[in-house]
């Protein structure tokens, strides 16, 4: 529907229940313009191996990678055109940005805190999107900030420079993100809610339309959405 063809995908249970041709491993696949990632963390290292082999460009939307992982993403970068997302929703990326304003604003006299939701399976806690918003903070506020996961145990107030992530499992919600700034007298919260998976799959394919053709590099969804505002 939006205009793609999808060559195969590869699943290791060799599940039969796709419309396009599916392999156990990446030996024999056609070729292709991009691969899109959602998986696991550990498929990386073969990921990786085969878009290199094939200098193919890939978007990688699989979160809970270790730091050995991101460094070997940041170095087959130099090498291939990837795109690295905690949150393939072009929405959460319009939140970070007005987050990003409002840090620029109310960062130096409004306390920062992060509630993550989703749904009993997901796996990594705190979520991947979480961690980018406090990482965009961190970028627009400079040092002196710190994470705060949860305060079971705390016995003191709150500390300047805290910014807390809360995580909240639960039922079948697909996610949801609010970062609140509470200040004196008032409150802003900015709230992003995922009523569906489709809207992941369609910033992918609107990330991997970006990718292709792409030089050697490590690409976000920021850029994405700075080319569509350009």
């Amino acid at each position: 529907e939006k205009g793609f063809e999808v060559a195969a995908g590869v699943d290791r249970a060799g599940e039969t229940y796709a419309g396009f041709p599916l392999f156990p491993h990446f030996e024999g696949l056609p070729a292709a313009d991009v691969l899109i990632d959602f998986s696991r963390p550990d498929a990386l290292p073969e990921i990786l191996a085969f878009c290199r082999s094939r200098r193919l460009p890939a978007v990688l939307c699989t979160t809970g990678y270790t730091d050995v992982e991101l460094a070997s993403i940041h170095k087959a970068s130099q090498e291939i055109p990837l795109l690295r997302s905690a949150n393939m929703s072009l929405g959460v990326h319009v939140l970070e940005q007005m987050m990003a304003l409002a840090c620029k604003v109310l960062g130096e006299g409004y306390d920062i805190e992060i509630v993550e939701r989703h749904h009993r399976m997901k796996a990594d806690s705190p979520s991947g999107t979480a961690l980018m918003l406090y990482d965009t903070a961190r970028r627009e506020m400079g040092g002196g900030i710190k994470p705060v996961y949860g305060r079971y145990g705390r016995m003191e107030q709150r500390q300047p420079g805290d910014v807390g992530i809360h995580a909240v499992r639960g039922g079948s919600m697909t996610g949801e993100h609010e970062v609140g700034f509470y200040g004196e007298g008032e409150q802003l919260l900015l709230i992003h809610r995922a009523e569906n998976r489709s809207l992941f799959a369609q910033g992918a394919l609107k990330a991997g339309r970006f990718l292709a053709g792409k030089p050697a590099g490590l690409y976000s969804m920021r850029d994405v959405v700075a080319q569509m505002l350009a």
